[in-house]
C-alpha cells in the first residue's frame, strides 16, 4: 500500500476514535458533540497540526452526502402518527418562517451593518433553516411535549430546501436576471418534485423490501439505507429537492413494518453519526482560526438578531392559523438551532466566487460556536420554565421483527421498558390476536416458556411469533398494552402513539 495512503488512512481512523471517545464526554459533560468535532477539525487543522485544507467545492459535495445521510435516519427514526398531526405548523414554518427569517437578517446586516444587500440575503438564507444534526442529537434527548418535538424534528427535515435554492441563486450569476416570481415557482417546483420522488422511492422501496427475502439478515439494513438514499440522488437528478426527498423516503421507510428494524436503526444512527462526525470534522479544518476574532463583533451582532428577531418573528407569523400557546411559541424560538447546515451552505458562494464569501464563513461558524454554547445547555431548563417538558414520559415500545420466510410467520422481540404498564401484565392479558403467541420469556438472565398465567415485568425480553398476516395487529396490540395496560380497548386505546396538545 501506499505510505502516503497509509499515513491517511491511519489519521482519519485516529481521528473516528477520538470522535467517538468525543460521544461519551459530551454525554458526561453536557457540551454538545459537534462543538467537540469542530474543535478535533481545529486542533488538526492549521493552527494546531498544521495540516493544509481549503477544499471548498470538496466540503460542499462531502457536506451535501453528509446531510442526506443524517436526514435519512431523522426519517427513519419518525413516526408518522406523531408527526402528522404537526405537519401544517412544521410547513409553516419552512416556508413563511424562512421568508421571514431572511428578511429580518438580510435588513439587519444591509441596512445596520452597512452590507451588500446580495452579501446580506445570502447571509439571512444561510441562517434562516434550523439544522438537522442539531435539532435530532440535542433535543431527542429531552422528554418533550410530542407535538413540539414533532414540530422542530420536522421542520428540520423539510426547510434546508427552499434556503438551499434561495442561497444557490443569490451566490450565482442569475441573482441579477431571476424576478420574485421565478424564485417562488422555482423554489415550488424543488419542493413539489422533491415530496413526489420521495414518496415514490419510499412506498416502491418498502414494497420490494418486503417481498424480496435477503439470503443475510445483514442485508437489510445496507439495502434499507441504500434505498432511502437513492431518492436523494434520483431528487438531484431531476433538479428536485433532494433533502426533502431523502427525508420523506425514510419516514415511509420507518413507518412500514421492517425486517430487522432494531439492526436497520442501529445502522442508520451508526451512520448518521460518522456522517456528522466526518461533516463537523472537516468543517473545522476548513476554517482559518487566524481569521476568526475579526469575525465575532458581526456574528454577535447577526446571531442577536437572528435568535431574539428573525427567529421569533417567523414563529409567530407561522404559527398565526394555528393558535399555538405563547408558551410553546417562545420555546419553539429558542430551539431553532443552528448547526452543520449552516456552515455547508457557506460554501456555495465561496465556491461561486461571490465577492466577500469567505468572511460570511468565518461570521457563521463563530455564530453557531456561541449560539450552540448559548441555547443547546439552556434548552432542559427552558424546556421546565415554559412547560413542555413531559414528566414521566414512557418512550415508546420497540419492536424488533425478523421474517421466517418458509414458515409464512414473523418473529417478534421486545424489552419490557422501565414505567412500561406491560409491568404486571399476565400473558394471557395480553390479548394478542389469533395467530400471535408468546413463545419465551427472559428474565435476568434465565429463559423460561412462559403459561397464561405468567406475569411479565420490567426488563423482561419476549419472543412472540405471528403470522404474516397479523404481525401489525399484534404490534399494535403489544404497544397498545405498554401505554394503557390490558384494559387498553377500554380506554380506547389502539396501538399508534398519541400526540400529545
Amino acid at each position: 500500500m501506499d505510505e502516503h495512503l497509509n499515513l491517511l488512512l491511519l489519521l482519519s481512523f485516529v481521528l473516528l476514535l477520538v470522535a467517538v471517545l468525543a460521544v461519551r464526554v459530551s454525554a458526561r459533560t453536557g457540551l454538545p458533540s459537534l462543538l467537540l468535532y469542530l474543535a478535533i477539525g481545529l486542533a488538526v487543522g492549521e493552527a494546531g497540526l498544521g495540516l493544509q485544507f481549503e477544499d471548498y467545492e470538496l466540503t460542499l459535495d462531502l457536506g451535501y452526502i453528509a446531510l442526506a445521510v443524517i436526514l435519512a435516519e431523522g426519517g427513519l427514526t419518525t413516526r408518522w402518527q406523531t408527526v402528522r398531526p404537526a405537519l401544517p405548523l412544521a410547513i409553516a414554518l419552512s416556508t413563511i418562517g424562512v421568508l421571514a427569517s431572511v428578511a429580518v437578517i438580510a435588513a439587519v446586516g444591509h441596512l445596520l451593518l452597512g452590507l451588500e444587500l446580495r452579501t446580506a440575503v445570502v447571509l439571512g438564507g444561510v441562517l434562516a433553516s434550523t439544522d438537522a444534526a442539531a435539532v435530532f442529537s440535542v433535543l431527542r434527548k429531552l422528554p418533550l411535549n410530542g407535538r413540539i418535538r414533532a414540530v422542530l424534528e420536522a421542520e428540520s427535515g423539510l426547510n434546508d430546501a427552499p434556503v438551499v435554492v434561495l442561497v444557490a441563486l443569490a451566490s450565482s450569476d442569475a441573482w441579477g436576471s431571476t424576478g420574485v416570481l421565478e424564485l417562488i415557482a422555482v423554489v415550488l417546483y424543488e419542493l413539489l418534485a422533491g415530496a413526489v420522488i420521495g414518496l415514490v422511492v419510499g412506498r416502491v422501496g418498502r414494497s420490494l423490501l418486503s417481498r424480496v427475502a435477503l439470503p443475510s439478515a445483514g442485508l437489510y439494513p445496507v439495502a434499507t439505507v441504500g434505498l432511502v438514499l437513492l431518492a436523494f440522488t434520483i431528487g438531484n437528478a431531476l433538479h428536485a429537492s433532494g433533502f426533502l426527498a431523502v427525508y420523506l423516503a425514510g419516514l415511509v421507510f420507518g413507518n412500514a413494518a421492517l425486517p430487522h428494524r432494531r439492526a436497520v436503526l442501529g445502522f442508520a444512527g451508526s451512520l448518521a453519526l460518522l456522517a456528522e462526525v466526518g461533516l463537523f470534522v472537516l468543517l473545522g479544518l476548513l476554517v482559518s482560526p487566524g481569521r476568526l476574532p475579526g469575525a465575532v463583533g458581526l456574528a454577535l451582532v447577526i446571531g442577536a438578531a437572528a435568535t431574539f428577531v428573525a427567529r421569533p418573528l417567523g414563529v409567530a407569523l407561522s404559527s398565526l392559523p394555528f393558535r399555538l400557546p405563547w408558551r410553546q411559541q417562545v420555546f419553539l424560538s429558542w430551539a431553532g438551532l443552528r448547526g452543520a447546515v449552516p456552515i455547508v451552505l457557506t460554501t456555495i458562494p465561496v465556491t461561486e466566487g461571490l465577492p466577500g464569501a469567505e468572511r460570511i464563513v468565518d461570521v457563521v461558524f463563530v455564530l453557531v460556536v456561541v449560539y450552540t454554547l448559548l441555547q443547546a445547555p439552556t434548552l432542559p431548563l427552558a424546556g421546565r420554565l415554559l412547560g413542555v417538558v413531559e414528566r414521566g414520559q414512557i418512550g415508546e415500545l420497540e419492536v424488533e421483527t425478523a421474517p421466517l420466510e418458509q414458515m409464512g410467520a414473523d418473529l417478534l422481540q421486545l424489552v419490557v421498558p422501565e414505567g412500561s404498564r406491560l409491568h404486571g401484565v399476565y400473558v394471557e392479558e395480553l390479548r394478542l390476536p389469533p395467530g400471535a403467541q408468546v413463545t419465551l420469556v427472559v428474565r435476568q438472565g434465565r429463559s423460561l416458556v412462559p403459561q397464561p398465567t405468567t406475569q411479565l415485568a420490567a426488563g423482561d425480553q419476549l419472543l412472540v411469533v405471528a403470522t404474516s398476516a397479523v404481525r401489525s395487529a399484534t404490534e399494535e396490540r403489544l404497544r397498545a398494552v405498554a401505554r394503557a395496560g390490558k384494559l387498553a380497548r377500554w380506554y380506547g386505546e389502539s396501538g399508534p402513539p398519541p400526540v400529545s396538545r
